[in-house]
């Protein structure tokens, strides 16, 4: 499973690739204002430093709802660096518009899914990755995670290349069950990927070996 970071703030990415385990960033409209990020330059110049610390896989979001205009501000965004994977909307002109960059090799992240008949047009639209939001769907009474499975299997049915990426991960549970049922990739702040170091035992283990050795060594 890949594990990307939710989030704008580029200590928290510096942290996570520096832990040795990131492998992508996702971003979105919302968590670039959190960042005090405003203007479109200053936002192009902001996905540019996030390229310069990851790897791969930095999803920049458009906020176009037309096709004509999604199709533009998709290939502005893409032109910022090799890394970027332009997010689109699961809505009609979204769709069209994913099939659009697909042709053009521009990958694509389709976000605001909430439902396995939109991650099949995602996907036969040609999707790079498709989004579920499970936390959202939990926060609404419906199982998140059952999405998750239905997506993986249909996905495995039909041998779409598309990616299961779990987003709205709010716990370390959250992202051990997308592992378990097969998700491609976990999305989540860094509180969650650094949760996946604690546990108790792991604690009280190591406080007695350490006193164990202070006690013969001094």
């Amino acid at each position: 499973m890949k594990f990307f970071i939710d989030t704008a703030n580029l200590n928290e990415i510096k942290e996570a690739h520096d832990l040795g385990v990131l492998d992508g960033v996702t971003t979105n409209p919302s968590l670039m204002a959190k960042e005090g990020i405003k203007g479109a330059d200053n936002i192009r110049a902001h996905y540019k430093a996030i390229c310069n610390i990851v790897d791969n896989n930095v999803s920049a979001e458009v906020i176009s709802t037309d096709f004509e205009t999604i199709i533009k501000e998709g290939r502005e965004l893409a032109k910022i660096d090799d890394k970027i994977v332009v997010k689109v909307p699961m809505i009609k002109d979204g769709v069209k518009a994913i099939k659009k960059f697909s042709s053009e090799n521009i990958r694509t992240n389709c976000t605001l899914v909430f439902s396995a008949g939109q991650a099949i047009l995602a996907a036969k639209a040609g999707a790079s990755y498709v989004s579920p939001f499970i936390g959202r769907l939990d926060d609404v009474g419906t199982d998140g995670l059952e999405l998750i499975a239905q997506i993986v299997n249909i996905y495995n049915n039909y041998g779409y290349a598309t990616e299961v990426l779990a987003a709205s991960v709010r716990h370390t549970m959250h992202l051990i069950q997308c592992a378990e049922l097969g998700a491609d990739v976990a999305t989540c702040p860094l509180n969650v990927i650094i949760g996946l170091l604690k546990h108790p035992l792991t604690d009280s283990g190591l406080e007695k070996f350490l006193a164990d050795y202070k006690k013969v060594n001094g």
